[in-house]
């Protein structure tokens, strides 16, 4: 009965709410989430985002010390910023690239991967 009862109720919330226009678009076939990579030498602070474990203050920390220091020339140049340490390095490292456009759209299941950018820090 209770069972009945929440996929009742959840099929009448999937029916009621309206799509937002604002929502990502689904992955393509040949997108997979969590492929691709965060250039750390010239992503922006959302883009920085999109790493496990890294928050707008750590990503807003890369980007400071990029500009202040100049590129990174190897992932574990990341260490010299401040909150960065070897447990997030190697966290991230599967993430990151030091060339290359930025195309990692986020961990599978990830809530970062689910709200556009713009929606975090309404959180």
């Amino acid at each position: 009965m209770r069972t009945t009862f929440l996929l009742i109720t959840f099929a009448l919330a999937a029916v009621a709410s309206p799509a937002r226009a604002d929502a990502p678009p689904p992955l393509a076939a040949t997108e997979k989430a969590g492929a691709g990579a965060v250039n750390v030498n010239t992503a922006t602070v959302d883009e920085l985002v999109r790493l496990p474990g890294v928050g707008p203050t750590k990503a807003a920390s890369i980007v400071a010390f990029r500009e202040k220091h100049g590129p990174f020339k190897r992932v574990d140049d990341l260490d010299r910023v401040k909150g960065f340490g070897r447990k997030l390095i190697a966290k991230v490292r599967p993430y990151v690239a030091l060339t290359g456009p930025t195309t990692f759209i986020g961990k599978p299941h990830s809530t970062k991967e689910a709200r556009p950018l713009g929606e975090r820090a309404m959180r």
